[in-house]
């Protein structure tokens, strides 16, 4: 069994992830009593909410002297039994606990439970913490995350099962739901978005590849973003921003799926190639990003890139101060000359801890820089 980092509130909560990253198998492991489970899944149970969206009110009365919890799995599959949630939490001392995966389409009708009434939390495919010592880098920079790859053992079982989440994805996630007009293009871009991954976005030639406008693209991102299968990781404003590009990186939220959608998957990637540096660079960041919402620590986090020599990988701020300018490299040997960036930018960030994160079991300070290994680098920024 998995030991996840999520802590269950003593509140209301709607849970939010991508496909396949545990909600419904953490809500059953901690929801076991005085509970009332509604799984939006179940066919059945579906189809009679969508008829009848006031029989949810039925359900939750006939079991209300009983129950302390109400647990609605895959929520956004019916919006409208929020206001139902709304309602009951308002009047009653019962308490949700609500997941999704679609933040787009709880937006249309959970603007008003999110306002307090239910806290937000996210769950992510696995960090290296919650797999303990069978955490294995190499395999995870291949295969990504996701828990049911722990349970693969067969190299054709994984690609079947990447290959399965990513039409499944398109199908149930965009096409059911009708998200896009034209579903086509969006097909088109998915692949183009994937080898994106950990780059500068430019909307522009994604828009020329794909055969629709720049705005579109950017729609199609939103989408990712939206469904969870990935992030932006925006530009740092500085006095030197005239210098530095404005665009956004993109991140996706898993390796595997990654490879799946870009047609690597099943392609053995070695230490020392480009790729792998790409592939732990997604890593490592999409780690601080999931430890970042575990510990509740509210950090925010951005790149800076002056020109194409001068590129700081992330930088983590609090309060509007720079906390931590960090540089990654796939590297298990990393010298001076090759953290040039982060050597340069050291005097406009006076108060911020430069980490040089790697596969470098070497830990040393020189000049005004942490050289560590990435663990101890995460455990840094989390301490």
């Amino acid at each position: 069994m998995v030991n996840r980092l999520i802590q269950n509130p003593d509140n209301s909560f709607i849970l939010l992830g991508p496909r396949g990253s545990g909600k419904s198998t953490w809500l059953r492991k901690f929801f076991k009593k005085n509970v009332l489970f509604i799984d939006l899944l179940d066919l059945k149970m579906q189809r009679q909410l969508i008829r009848h969206p006031e029989s949810l009110s039925d359900m939750i009365r006939a079991v209300q002297s009983r129950v302390e919890w109400v647990v609605i799995d895959e929520i956004q599959k019916i919006p409208a039994l929020l206001d139902t949630v709304h309602q009951f939490i308002e009047t009653t001392k019962i308490k949700f606990a609500l997941s999704g995966s679609s933040a787009r389409k709880l937006r249309r009708g959970a603007a008003n439970l999110l306002a307090g009434r239910a806290f937000e939390m996210n769950l992510y495919p696995l960090v290296s913490g919650e797999t303990g010592k069978r955490f294995d880098l190499q395999s995870c920079l291949e295969w990504g995350g996701l828990p049911k790859i722990l349970s693969l053992k067969k190299t054709g079982d994984r690609i079947d099962f990447l290959q399965s989440y990513a039409h499944l994805y398109v199908k149930e996630e965009i096409q059911e739901e009708q998200i896009v007009r034209k579903l086509d293009p969006f097909r088109e871009f998915l692949p183009v978005a994937a080898q994106t991954d950990t780059r500068i976005v430019n909307f522009s030639k994604i828009a020329d590849d794909v055969g629709v406008d720049a705005a579109t693209v950017m729609s199609y991102f939103e989408i990712l973003e939206d469904t969870f299968l990935g992030f932006r990781l925006p530009a740092y404003h500085t006095s030197i921003r005239k210098r530095q590009r404005q665009n956004p990186k993109f991140y996706f939220f898993d390796s595997g799926v990654r490879r799946a959608l870009d047609g690597t998957i099943g392609e053995h990637v070695p230490p020392g190639r480009k790729e792998y540096g790409r592939l732990f660079e997604g890593f490592v960041i999409n780690e601080i990003i999931r430890l970042n919402k575990y510990y509740k620590k509210y950090f925010e986090f951005s790149y800076l890139n002056a020109d194409e020599d001068s590129e700081i990988d992330l930088i983590v701020e609090k309060g509007r101060r720079a906390r931590f300018i960090i540089e990654i490299k796939s590297s298990d040997r990393v010298d001076m000359d090759d953290v040039k960036p982060l050597r340069n930018y050291l005097t406009d960030f006076p108060e911020a801890k430069a980490l040089c994160l790697s596969n470098d079991i070497r830990s040393r300070t020189e000049r005004g820089m942490i050289f560590c290994h990435w663990k101890k680098g995460v455990e840094e920024i989390f301490n």
